[in-house]
């Protein structure tokens, strides 16, 4: 940046933003008869319909990284008007006329590179992309009048867990400036097992470890998530860790902020949680 040039991720006077990471659920899940239990339906929608109550201010945009996103580097979407990416299969015809019409984040997304670009990484854009489900059913249920611009930036395919702390870390500066930042994933996420009733006392051993790392000082918790693999039910609970590593780039912007529990229920039998921090 040439001397006397405003950078254009300055702090803005507005609300320090939290950060939180959310449990998606399954396919279309809130807007299509899935045959889900109707409690674990109603418990998640209503959580993730009170989460616009987290910032004390509206947000002046959405930052998500949803699971169902990798790239070789870490990639924005630059479209005005995203589409819908209905990245999901075998569901009934409705589950692919929804719409979700929120308005992209262009400026929001050249912060982003630059901020990236700072900390030493290579980014990509990507302009024809819309939001998969990961980021769309969430936040359908949450902004229903879809009016705040919006923007997903994708996961770095090898999925270190080390590097999303990282990119996390180089983000924090956008809570300064009003932008909500999101994590879409799943604490349990083993596609196999989730018919199994064996799984469930792993599922919840795994929810409770990260219930207790996310609340820990973030010296510790950022130590334990690089080391998740270690803890108990780990590989069970995610043979792959994509949606996991939200997780991770929330921790990361969290900064010092400890974490603590907003959402903790059961979706198809397992345990999941959804955390907070600042």
């Amino acid at each position: 940046m040439t001397q006397g040039t405003k950078s254009t991720h300055e702090p803005a006077s507005t609300a320090r933003m939290p950060v939180a990471f959310v449990p998606h659920g399954g396919g279309p899940w809130p807007f299509v008869d899935l045959g889900f239990p109707p409690a674990e339906v109603t418990d998640l929608a209503g959580y993730l319909r009170a989460l616009p109550a987290l910032p004390k201010s509206e947000p002046t945009a959405l930052l998500m990284i949803s699971a169902h996103w990798e790239e070789a580097v870490p990639t924005v979407m630059t479209a005005a008007h995203p589409p819908l990416l209905f990245d999901y299969y075998g569901f009934p015809r409705e589950a692919y006329q929804l719409s979700w019409p929120a308005p992209g984040a262009v400026e929001l997304a050249t912060t982003v590179r630059e901020l990236l670009d700072d900390a030493g990484w290579q980014t990509g854009a990507d302009a024809q992309r819309g939001f998969d489900h990961g980021a769309f059913v969430p936040l359908k249920v949450a902004y229903p009048q879809a009016q705040i611009p919006t923007l997903q930036l994708s996961l770095k395919r090898g999925l270190d867990p080390a590097e999303h702390l990282a990119l996390g870390r180089a983000l924090a500066p956008l809570r300064e400036q009003g932008v909500f930042i999101l994590g879409s994933g799943m604490t349990f996420h083993n596609l196999r097992a989730f018919q199994d009733r064996r799984a469930i006392p792993v599922s919840e051993t795994f929810d409770s470890w990260l219930r207790e790392t996310v609340s820990l000082p973030a010296d510790e918790r950022d130590r334990r998530l690089v080391q998740w693999a270690q803890a108990p039910g780990a590989r069970l609970s995610h043979p792959r860790e994509e949606h996991l590593l939200p997780l991770m780039v929330v921790a990361g912007a969290a900064g010092a902020d400890r974490g603590t529990t907003t959402y903790n229920g059961t979706f198809m039998g397992m345990r999941h949680s959804g955390f907070s921090f600042g």
